[in-house]
């Protein structure tokens, strides 16, 4: 892994800038950062090294640049531009390439046995060790596709890498007026997928317009490639089916025929779900339905290079934000916990937290007013409602920990900084960079299931959000915060996060965490709602002061919008603890920091 990752290099640039070879250093460096081009520290690297004398342009080169990547990449950028004769020449080298590069990777899978625990659990039997030890080398020569296919730096290989040159080259080559060659490569592509309509549609014109006596087949080299691959999958079939293997087809192409009857059941089944679950994750990016109006997707999982990531814009108005900040007053002088001490993560910024139950206890106690507490429930329910509404709608999301936080830089500490706001981490798991691991287990909060920030401002410098790879260096997105701003994301391995250092200023957000089980769910939080409700039931009674939080100017427009209905009266109300389940009176302590 880490040589695909080119990670022998990272050491090299290093070691030959030490021993000041700066050319030898530039081009360790230039090809590490093309397989890692979001690379934080090698980005600067490579900006340092263009800033010095002495170093040569062409010393920026890729020592390990694959011929048919090159080849094929100038060829597609050169057909995008209709400059079809060039994209045919460069289209040729790299299907040429590609193909000398599959040789050589299947001669690689020739040689010893390398899994030494598969090799323990084979039966003693020769004929057996020699079946198992012939099938690990054919799979292996099967996943060479998939080699030849992934560019350096991405983690996916190229669907039909091999069947999208025939695709692209037939349509140059007609555009150039070389019908014969056009119709070969028709000809090789439909031995891929013999029934595609289009392909068949143009295979028929191309005959037309060559004649009837005209003889059209196939490239030797293809019909070679495909039959020699259906022959290892009819074999690894075999495996599968008597033999107990298992078996990852790389191609999307295999024909159905040749799965055994009883393994193509669930080869379809597989196809199908990961079809559904591609149509879901779509579904899911392009939803617009949120239950409520006037809310933009900003950025999606796709927009963010990862995945179940998402931004919205217009969550709250400024005039929210503003009472919200004024509540985080109360957070610094009389907060739960954090008033205005060091960060738990960083000695550089001064770190202020208010829970729901604090800020309704405060409002209780007169030090804020009721309607910024309300504001504080009505802003992050609004925000679990969105969030369960376009990543899990239908399944119900409980509040596992709400907290009004802000963080302000420390005057006079901030030249020559270089820690971060919060360190890269992952929310429900214990991230291990070196091992590429994330651990489900105690001191993690395993049982968090998506994660949420709704920003109040953007009045600081620095601190904003951004994502990273599991090696917790390697950034896929950043976020900069503003007021309305929320982001939202899954809290498992695959959404590690941090925090930029803020530099100057107080950078204030609602930090949310939601979980399915009902076990987890917040109990300050149940309190908080608790004593709101008497609030609004006191200010009810007559007598009691008019209540500005529930109605008219004072509602908020974080509630959804809804069908009009008259308000129940209030001696029909619900009251506290008599039509839902009796919670725990002593709160449990906990400190999610």
């Amino acid at each position: 892994r880490d040589f695909e990752r080119r990670e022998p290099y990272n050491y090299l640039q290093v070691a030959f800038f030490q021993l000041k070879k700066l050319d030898q250093a530039v081009s360790a460096a230039h090809t590490f950062f093309v397989a890692n081009p979001q690379h934080l520290q090698m980005r600067e690297d490579i900006e340092k090294y263009r800033r010095m004398s002495g170093v040569k342009s062409d010393s920026f080169q890729d020592l390990e640049a694959t011929p048919h990547w090159e080849a094929y990449e100038t060829g597609v950028q050169h057909y995008d531009a209709d400059e079809y004769l060039q994209a045919v020449a460069r289209l040729e080298e790299s299907l040429s390439e590609a193909l000398s590069a599959l040789e050589e990777c299947r001669a690689l899978c020739e040689g010893p046995w390398e899994d030494e625990d598969e090799k323990e659990k084979m039966q003693p039997g020769l004929y057996e060790a020699i079946a198992a030890h012939y099938i690990q080398v054919l799979k292996c020569r099967q996943q060479c596709v998939l080699e030849i296919a992934t560019k350096p730096g991405r983690i996916s290989a190229t669907e039909d890498f091999i069947p999208s040159h025939l695709d692209l080259l037939q349509f140059a080559y007609s555009q150039v007026g070389n019908q014969t060659l056009a119709a070969e490569c028709a000809a090789s592509y439909l031995l891929f997928y013999p029934t595609d309509e289009p392909m068949l549609e143009k295979m028929k014109q191309y005959r037309t317009e060559l004649g009837e006596d005209a003889t059209v087949t196939a490239r030797q080299s293809i019909q070679h490639y495909v039959q020699r691959s259906l022959m290892e999958k009819k074999l690894i079939y075999y495996a599968v089916e008597h033999l107990g293997e298992t078996f990852n087809d790389p191609d999307l192409w295999t024909p159905d025929e040749l799965i055994p009857e009883n393994l193509r059941e669930k080869h379809r089944e597989d196809q199908e779900k990961q079809k559904q679950e591609t149509l879901d994750v779509e579904e899911r990016e392009k939803r617009g339905a949120l239950p409520f109006e006037g809310i933009a997707v900003t950025m999606d999982s796709q927009q963010m290079n990862g995945t179940q990531r998402v931004v919205f814009d217009r969550v709250l108005t400024e005039s929210e934000c503003k009472d919200l900040l004024r509540l985080t007053k109360a957070a610094g002088e009389a907060g739960d916990g954090y008033r205005a001490r060091r960060s738990p993560h960083t000695p550089h910024e001064r770190f202020e937290g208010l829970t729901v139950l604090k800020a309704v206890q405060l409002a209780q106690n007169g030090d804020v007013e009721w309607r910024d507490a309300k504001l504080l429930l009505q802003a992050s329910e609004k925000s679990r409602r969105i969030i369960e509404s376009y990543f899990t709608p239908g399944k119900k999301l409980h509040f596992s920990f709400t907290h009004l936080v802000c963080r302000r830089a420390v005057d006079g500490e901030q030249e020559g900084r270089m820690d971060l706001s919060h360190p890269v981490h992952a929310d429900n798991c214990l991230l291990d960079p070196e091992g590429q691991e994330c651990w489900k287990e105690p001191p993690a909060y395993v049982y968090r299931d998506y994660s949420g920030i709704l920003y109040l401002n953007d009045d600081f410098q620095g601190g904003g959000l951004f994502f990273t790879e599991m090696d917790t260096v390697t950034v896929t997105a950043e976020v900069r915060p503003k007021c309305g701003r929320l982001v939202a994301f899954s809290s498992g391995k695959e959404n590690p996060h941090g925090v930029w250092a803020v530099r100057r200023g107080r950078r204030c957000a609602i930090a949310l965490w939601y979980t399915h089980s009902p076990e987890h769910a917040e109990q300050e939080r149940v309190k908080a709602e608790e004593l709101m409700e008497q609030r609004a039931m006191e200010q009810d009674q007559p007598g009691g002061d008019k209540h500005q939080g529930t109605d008219g100017s004072s509602r908020s427009s974080s509630e959804p919008r809804a069908p009009s209905r008259a308000a129940k009266p209030a001696d029909q109300r619900p009251k506290p603890g008599l039509d839902r389940k009796q919670q725990p009176k002593v709160l449990r302590a906990r400190d999610e920091f």
